[in-house]
This record gives C-alpha cells, sequence and structure tokens, in this order.
C-alpha cells in the first residue's frame, strides 16, 4: 500500500513538473513573440475596431449611424467591454480614438474605458462601444483625461443600441452619442461612472515612441496597420 501510495504521488508529481514546463514554455514563447512584434496586441484591437465599426454602420437601431460618422468630431471605439464579476464587480476595455482633422481621420490613440461597481452581480456581459464626440466640448474633455460619464453635466449624452440601457433616440445637438450592442447575463450596458483616460503603453507600442494621445489625434502620427480602420470610418473599405 505504502509503495503504491509513493507511486501515485511520484506520477502525480511528474505531471505536475510536466504541466509547469509546458505553461513556462509557453509564457517564454509569447514573450519572444511580444519581443518580435511589440505592436501585436495594439494591431490586433485595430483590426477589431473595423468589424465594430462596420456593425455599428448595419445596426437596424442605429440607422443613423453614417451620418453621424460624417459629422463627428472623433469617435471612440471599443470592440469589447466586459462587465462581470460576483459581489464586486465592474466594467472595463481597450479602445480606440481618432478625430477629424480636415476632413481626414487621424491615425488612432489608445484609450482605456474603465469603472468599478459595488453590488449584487453575477455573470459576465461583453459589449461593442462606439462614442460619436459630436462637438469640440466633448473632444476637449477626453484629451484633458475629464471625460467622466455622470460627471459632465456641461456634457448631453445621448445612447443607443441593442445594449445600452434607457436607449434613447440620438439627439441631433447631443455633445456624446453612443451606440453599444451587448451580450451576457446583465439586462443592459450603462456608463454611469465610467472614465475614460489614455493608455500610455498602447500608444507607445504601436508607434515605438511615447506620444501624447493630443499629438497623434492632430495628425503627429503614422503606422499604416491603422489605414483599414480609417477606410472604414470613411465608409469607402473595399476589402
Amino acid at each position: 500500500m505504502v509503495k503504491r501510495t509513493f507511486l501515485l504521488v511520484a506520477a502525480g508529481a511528474a505531471v505536475l513538473l510536466s504541466a509547469c514546463a509546458s505553461f513556462q514554455a509557453s509564457e517564454t514563447e509569447r514573450a519572444s513573440a511580444a519581443r518580435a512584434n511589440p505592436a501585436a496586441a495594439q494591431q490586433q484591437l485595430v483590426d477589431r475596431a473595423v468589424n465594430t465599426i462596420a456593425e455599428a454602420r448595419t445596426d437596424a437601431a442605429f440607422g443613423n449611424a453614417p451620418d453621424l460618422l460624417r459629422r463627428a468630431r472623433a469617435v471612440l471605439i471599443v470592440p469589447s467591454l466586459v462587465k462581470g464579476g460576483f459581489i464586486v464587480g465592474g466594467e472595463g476595455g481597450r479602445g480606440v480614438m481618432l478625430a477629424r482633422n480636415d476632413g481626414s481621420w487621424s491615425y488612432p490613440a489608445f484609450y482605456t474605458l474603465a469603472s468599478g461597481s459595488l453590488g449584487l452581480q453575477a455573470g459576465v456581459q461583453t459589449a461593442e462601444l462606439v462614442m460619436f464626440l459630436m462637438s469640440d466640448e466633448a473632444y476637449q474633455a477626453l484629451l484633458d483625461d475629464q471625460l467622466k460619464f455622470g460627471g459632465q453635466a456641461s456634457l448631453a449624452v445621448a445612447t443607443i443600441g441593442s445594449g445600452v440601457q434607457g436607449a434613447t433616440t440620438p439627439q441631433l445637438d447631443a455633445d456624446i452619442v453612443i451606440w453599444s450592442k451587448a451580450q451576457g447575463a446583465f439586462a443592459g450596458l450603462t456608463l454611469e461612472g465610467s472614465a475614460v483616460t489614455p493608455w500610455t503603453e498602447g500608444n507607445t507600442a504601436f508607434y515605438g515612441q511615447p506620444l501624447d494621445p493630443a499629438v497623434i489625434l492632430s495628425g503627429g502620427a503614422r503606422n499604416p496597420g491603422a489605414d483599414r480602420l480609417r477606410q472604414a470610418l470613411n465608409g469607402d473599405l473595399t476589402s
């Protein structure tokens, strides 16, 4: 019996060591891939933003998305906003922001949309989100790191989409119009208390140098990896 127990323990240890070695190898591979292409995660985010814009354009609940894109001062696109937890929950996601300068779209600056919440929550919800910044005031608030939902009494916000609580028809004079499409256990998505802040590491990785979002959005940076996204915003994406 002792011998059998010893053999079982030894076998278990061998499996554990093998799993650890496999995990370490995977981590090494990921680290090597990150060194070879430090902007891989950012490029993936940009590529997913193309699909999110396409969905917003074709969503029957948001029929005026193309018109909003033509008039917007800037857009913030979050391809995956995640909300979930038990007792203590939160929501967050990475996104890209592009601004219109003299009729053309800038290259993207990377941002984080995040908030914390406390309550009896269970399950996980994911959502796609496009934020249309329709006024210079809304655009400047985001550049100044002062865009927090629920704390901007001077900015009018209109929401629409299948995943937004209290969705309304977009007002023509709203400073910010939000489209969202959500899935999951929660009844709907609310951005109350959420804040938008720059993702400094994302900007550095994508452009190879630390750049302020204002520099990027004013046309001071380029990366061909975002050309398809800029085309998608113009509605002339052909491939």
